[in-house]
């Protein structure tokens, strides 16, 4: 098939790269459109009771807690002198006239000790919006901005709209900020590696045609359901990593072939066969390990797992078609405009001979001593994956912005400066009670261990909703048990109780992604299972596979536990540490980690496998396939670092985690578990790497993704047909 398909792309070049030049023209023209059409937030589960409170609140009751706090604040002036008092008059009156206002509440209406700041130099009033969902409230908060100054007054806006306006606004400054520190880098890497700008250049082309394919994909799944804007993250990040990687694989293999004296049709043709097979492998893996995502009811999860399958599909796709035709038009050009790096001999060189390498005697000295190697490399990474035996998970909060961002410096200013410290109390809806009822509840209610007020803020009907407060931050444990004892609590009866607001909403996201998170893995790790049997044909690699990934997965885990939940770096990193990791983020990073971790592993296994098919050795194969593949997987891996370290020196602290965690689980992955542990445990298994039952064996040779013309399985599975399987059957 694989050939076949070299063929193909040789017959269509042309009318292949048409096709890129129209994708690319419209991603750029109708696909950016996305941008305009992606939702906000997604963080919480429809179906849990805090979402159910929100809406049955907003039903019942009408709009109810601050959607906008406005934090006005003088040097010389307290809130009861004329100066202060009429520009904030003033600015309240215009609000209160704007369609999209609900109401406003401010310390000169109910003289609420807590919206006044104990040195009476500050004050802030508490907006509610009329618009349903976020983004209703999101567009009216980018219509009312002009009118929240007070004239001779700094004003600053917090809040939960501003909040999340601000973390869209900020996230899409670091993603431009990231990719222009990035790409100058890539591009001076990728010259270092190749040699010269033509093949320099390839990466990058096909990392654009990811992009843009990718938004344009997304748009149109757009079109049938909403997806969050945080898909444009994961599109950047995966799109532009794995056609890196994907063309790295690609190209390095063509001007192998072309050295070995190949014409380019037939290097194509031989490229595909391996290069591309690996690459369509590998893509398929890491889609699946994404897809694992949908199983959460979060539209954010949702929103990231489409956006990542889309980008790296879409690299897929165009290193197995756009960048062949671009590879058949240049033939040996892609060698030219070369750079005379002191380094290189001038003109083509021929790879180097099996097992006589830098990387293969690397691997030989494993192998002569695999049992210490495996100890000691699994200590290493064990005791690095310690710290995540005690991690603690949390809400996201204001903390996670740089420091200067407005609802950061509101929270933290209300939390030191005013007497409530906290706008975020718990909701407490009670449906069908009589006021007696209610009374008695209430009281109830404030015997709770931790609540510190319960106040009714609004009564219709039947229904009521008391505000409850509580000690510390709403993220924390403290907030977390008081909701947990008010849904404890015996309803009134014939009367309905449902807990919600901010406290209750990050409980029920930790406890739906708890709930899921078992099936996610055991979902992606049989998909991933499978996928690699029918790829090498071995019921133990795989398995073998999956193990060291959760094992450089969990190093990566334990540093950023100790990083961003203890705190160490913080200075350096500029970040301020909350004593908690968000529960979303090692979920992301699971996903992505464990598709990268099985990427490398897969253009290992690859050439393994074609030298183990050809010699039946499995020493001198596992040798040859790190010789031939570990400079290329050193390089990508460099390469993704630098994608990925741009996003690390960002302003949002959840994108530092994810580049810190994923710097360093590539870096594991690409030494510790490639160059080490692989050869170790290989040796270790001996022929049994290849090991599978004969009617697996069987399923292999009809459904496994190879080349026709590739030796076969004997029903042992224990080795190839042919010279080298007569071998493999023969050699331990």
């Amino acid at each position: 098939m694989f050939a076949w398909w070299g063929r193909a792309v040789v017959r269509a070049r042309w009318g292949v790269l048409a096709a890129a030049v129209a994708l690319v023209v419209l991603g750029s023209t109708w696909g950016v459109g996305v941008f305009g059409q992606l939702t906000g937030g997604g963080f919480d589960d429809p179906a849990s009771e805090s979402s159910r409170a929100a809406e049955r609140i907003a039903t019942e009751l009408g709009p109810q807690g601050a959607d906008l706090i406005v934090l006005w604040s003088a040097t010389d002036a307290s809130v009861d002198e004329p100066s202060f008092a009429e520009p904030v008059a003033g600015t309240v009156d215009r609000l209160r006239g704007q369609p999209a206002v609900a109401t406003v509440t401010t310390w000169y209406d109910t003289q609420a000790p807590a919206l006044v700041s104990t040195d009476r130099r500050a004050t802030y009033a508490l907006v509610q919006l009329r618009a349903p969902d976020e983004d209703g409230k999101l567009a009216a908060y980018e219509e009312l901005r002009p009118l929240l100054d007070a004239p001779g007054l700094r004003t600053q806006v917090g809040g939960a709209v501003a909040f999340l306006e601000t973390v869209n606004t900020q996230t899409t400054r670091d993603i431009f900020r990231a990719e222009l520190i990035s790409m100058p880098v890539l591009l001076v890497l990728l010259v270092l590696i190749f040699g010269g700008l033509i093949a320099a250049s390839m990466p990058l082309l096909i990392g654009g045609v990811a992009i843009l394919g990718a938004f344009v994909a997304v748009r149109v799944v757009n079109l049938f359901t909403d997806v969050s804007i945080f898909a444009i993250n994961v599109i950047t990040l995966i799109g532009l990593g794995m056609a890196v990687d994907y063309s790295l694989f690609v190209v390095s293999r063509f001007r192998e072939e072309v050295a070995a004296g190949r014409s380019t049709s037939a290097a194509i043709a031989r490229t595909m066969v391996t290069a591309g097979r690996t690459v369509l492998v590998s893509g398929l893996t890491i889609a699946l390990a994404m897809a694992s995502l949908l199983i959460f009811p979060q539209a954010f999860l949702r929103s990231i797992a489409l956006g990542g399958m889309a980008a790296v599909l879409v690299a897929m796709l165009g290193a197995l078609t756009v960048l062949p035709a671009l590879l058949v038009v240049l033939g040996r050009r892609i060698d030219a405009l070369r750079i005379p790096l002191p380094w290189r001999r001038r003109g083509p060189q021929r790879p180097v001979e099996p097992g006589t390498g830098a990387w293969a005697r690397i691997a030989h000295s494993v192998m002569r001593r695999p049992v210490p190697y495996l100890i000691g490399v699994t200590a290493l990474l064990l005791a690095l994956a310690t710290p995540f035996l005690r991690v603690e998970f949390g809400g996201v909060d204001e903390r996670v912005l740089p420091a200067g961002a407005a609802p950061r410096q509101v929270a933290e200013r209300i939390a030191d400066d005013f007497p409530g410290g906290s706008v975020a109390p718990i909701d407490v809806l009670v449906s069908g009670a009589s006021a007696e009822t209610v009374a008695a509840f209430t009281e109830r209610v404030a015997q709770v261990p931790g609540v510190t007020d319960v106040t009714p803020t609004a009564n219709r009907g039947g229904s009521t909703l008391l505000a409850v407060s509580y000690p510390g931050e709403p993220t924390g444990e403290e907030a977390h048990d008081v909701v947990r004892e008010l849904r404890a609590l015996p309803a009134p009866e014939g009367a309905e109780v449902l807990v919600g607001g901010r406290p209750a909403a990050d409980r029920d996201l930790l406890d739906s992604l708890v709930d899921r998170l078992p099936w996610m893995a055991v979902l992606m790790a049989v998909a991933i299972l499978v996928l690699l049997f029918l790829a090498f044909g071995s019921v133990l690699l795989p398995i073998k596979a999956v193990l060291m990934n959760l094992v450089s997965i969990g190093a990566s885990f334990g540093v950023v536990v100790w990083v961003f939940q203890d705190g160490h770096l913080s200075g350096l990193l500029d970040f301020t540490p909350t004593g908690f990791i968000e529960p979303t983020n090692p979920i992301l990073m699971l996903a992505v980690l464990f598709g990268l971790a099985t990427d490398y592993e897969v253009f290992l296994l690859s050439r393994v496998r074609e030298e183990w098919d050809r010699t039946g050795d499995n020493t001198a194969a596992v040798a040859a396939g790190l010789q031939y593949t570990g400079r290329i997987i050193t390089a990508a891996a460099l390469l993704l670092i630098v994608v990925v370290a741009g996003f690390a020196t960002g302003g949002m602290t959840y994108l530092k985690l994810i580049g810190i965690g994923m710097i360093v689980a590539i870096v594991v992955d690409a030494t510790l578990v490639r160059i080490l542990l692989v050869p170790a445990t290989m040796r270790l298994m001996g022929r049994w790497n290849w090991w599978a039952p004969g009617p697996l064996g069987r399923v292999y040779r009809r459904w496994g993704i190879r080349e026709a013309g590739d030796e076969e399985l004997g029903d042992d599975g224990a080795g190839g047909g042919g010279e080298a399987g007569r071998v493999a059957r023969g050699t331990a």
